[in-house]
């Protein structure tokens, strides 16, 4: 009998990790031709923003330290809710950045 329990307790461990690798959806990192990067200016690397287009643009500026940056500082990159949840480059920038409070 106590072997059946923990045989159950073992196979309903197993199940519930294997969904959840099942649901578990691969997230796409922004592309900066993508419309909505265009849009806002998005680049992988906060060097290299078009300053005349962008002036208001420092070097200091970057995703991770951003308010919009869904990550750890210290991560590569992180999710953005300006281009739907999907991932963009710690040190990118677009002209939605706005200072981590």
């Amino acid at each position: 009998m106590r072997s059946d329990r923990r045989l159950f307790v073992f196979r309903c461990m197993a199940a519930s990790s294997l969904l959840g690798l099942v649901h578990t959806e691969a997230v796409a990192d922004v592309d900066e031709a993508d419309p909505p990067a265009l849009a806002l200016g998005y680049r992988e690397d906060s060097a290299k923003v078009d300053t005349a287009k962008y002036p208001t643009h420092t070097a200091s500026q970057r995703c991770s330290n951003c308010r919009h940056f869904e990550g750890k500082a210290t991560d590569r990159s992180g999710g953005c809710p300006l281009f739907g949840g999907k991932l963009v480059a710690a040190k990118g920038w677009c002209s939605g950045w706005v200072i981590k409070a």
